[in-house]
């Protein structure tokens, strides 16, 4: 009888001192951003992730596959359909949340509205309304999700600089992603949620003070084109690269337990980064995807409009002397651009043929010309780095190195008897002489923004329109011309040479 009491007196201590409940929930979040291509690689594209998706759901329990935006554009093949593809090939497996990018905005308000009422998956941008202060259609700013009993919060955060680095127009309006990603965090956690997960298209300042905010538990973005985890064991920040060349997996352990009527959280992450070059692709997207890049060689015959003049892209003609070609190029990404002036390098230009007047130029010729998947940008310069990239651009010729400058809205003249280093001089500017301590805009490509065949001076210009934000420099001369209808590019006296 003595046993009996004290075993119901132990048993009775134990029953007040454990807690009411315990459990542990197990999630999986899977994360893709940046992913526009059809074609072929080693790794990425739309096949393979869609195969990494399907095979984790496959496993069951709690997947949460996020793409954290820039889907419809830049590529070839949106150049044509304006991402009609895209939206498809990722609604045959489609992410259970989905945050616009810049890009969603390429091609202007209407067409970013048909794309994503196109979309078979959750749309989320708590920082975008219209002018008039309304929720856009279909959106949604944030999310209660149900796991076993675990509350899971999620807030969407669109490209807070769409309006500089895309065109969205005007009737769209973009709140501040940081101001308004703590607004949200701070509801969903006065509604109960045990967990808090942004989803955002944001530059990494922006996910840094997200980061270090403390409002969040896990911060999956995208935008900056790299693959990138951070963990202070509190928060995760995660970036899955571009094109799905890898996947980030996160698998988060969470326990929940109910003490003296206080809920209690906590949780852990375990960290897989897929290496998509081990992915078999899903045959029933590859199927797709290969229709999509038969379609595309068909369209790439199609003619886009005329040269009134001869053109000649051989590589002798463009890396010693001014050439039409050359100038309709630049003209293109200084017209696409808005800039001031625009410089190319020759080399950059690889048809090598000549275009007789009256040609019907093609897709197919441009892209020829242009092989690179180069794309546009636009840099803040001074006067002096412009001298400096001209310069650079005439430094060897005699050897008809590709760094000679073919240039827009500008003109020069130099003498190779000159040291290099020394040899540009005239350099007029909108009719007037070129300043060197004033500011100009340049349009040009990312590879000589980034010091590429020695133009080592444009690196120190401030982007206005940088390499992640710029369209393909192929796209852009295209639409330029199919605007144009009818081109008529001459040699002009805008490059002088004094031999």
């Amino acid at each position: 009888m003595r046993r009996t009491l004290l075993t119901a007196a132990l048993l009775g201590i134990a029953a007040f001192t454990t807690p009411a409940w315990a459990e542990t929930v197990k999630l999986t979040f899977l994360l893709t951003n940046d992913i526009y291509n059809v074609e072929d690689a080693e790794r990425g594209g739309f096949a393979r992730l869609n195969a990494v998706v399907k095979a984790e759901r496959a496993k069951g329990g709690n997947v949460i596959y996020a793409h954290a935006g820039d889907l419809i554009s830049p590529s070839l093949l949106s150049g044509l359909d304006q991402g009609a593809h895209t939206i498809a090939l990722t609604n045959l497996v489609p992410p259970d949340i989905f945050t616009p990018g810049n890009h969603e905005f390429d091609f202007g308000e209407k067409v970013f509205r048909e794309r994503m009422n196109e979309a078979k998956f959750p749309l989320f941008a708590a920082n975008l309304r219209t002018k008039d202060g309304e929720p856009l259609p279909g959106f949604r700013d944030t999310e209660m999700r149900d796991f076993g009993g675990l509350k899971v919060g999620f807030v969407g955060l669109t490209a807070d600089d769409s309006p500089v680095k895309s065109s969205p127009g005007d009737n769209l309006v973009f709140a501040p992603t940081f101001e308004t990603a703590l607004a949200q965090a701070k509801l969903l956690k006065s509604q109960g949620a045990d967990l808090i997960v942004a989803v955002a298209h944001a530059k990494r300042e922006v996910d840094l003070k997200l980061y270090q905010s403390g409002a969040f538990d896990l911060i999956l973005s995208g935008d900056d084109h790299d693959l990138a985890l951070f963990f202070d064991g509190n928060t995760v920040l995660a970036e899955s690269m571009t094109e799905a060349n890898y996947v980030t997996a996160i698998d988060v352990t969470v326990d929940v337990s109910d003490k003296d009527g206080k809920r209690r959280v906590t949780w852990w992450p375990d960290f897989r980064v897929i290496d998509t070059a081990t992915v078999t692709p899903d045959p029933g997207t590859q199927a797709q995807v290969d229709a999509y890049r038969k379609e595309l060689d068909a369209d790439l015959n199609v003619a886009i409009g005329m040269t009134t003049e001869p053109l000649d892209s051989r590589k002798a003609t463009l890396r010693t002397q001014e050439a039409a070609i050359g100038n309709l190029v630049a003209d293109a990404l200084r017209a696409q651009t808005g800039a001031d002036v625009a410089i190319i390098n020759g080399g950059g230009l690889r048809g090598n043929k000549q275009y007789p007047a009256g040609a019907q130029l093609s897709r197919r010729d441009i892209l020829t010309e242009m092989p690179f998947g180069n794309r546009t940008v636009k840099l803040s310069v001074t006067g002096d780095m412009i001298r400096a990239a001209l310069e650079n651009g005439v430094s060897d010729v005699s050897n008809a190195a590709g760094r000679f400058p073919q240039v827009s809205g500008l003109s020069f003249t130099a003498d190779l008897m000159r040291p290099v280093g020394q040899r540009v001089d005239n350099i007029m500017i909108g009719g007037k002489p070129l300043d060197p301590a004033a500011g100009y805009t340049l349009a040009t490509n990312d590879y000589m923004a980034a010091g590429g065949d020695g133009y080592v001076a444009l690196e120190a210009g401030k982007p206005l329109l940088g390499v992640r934000d710029g369209k393909l420099m192929a796209n852009d001369v295209m639409a330029y011309i199919a605007a144009q209808k009818t081109v008529a590019p001459k040699v002009e006296g805008r490059i002088g040479l004094r031999m």
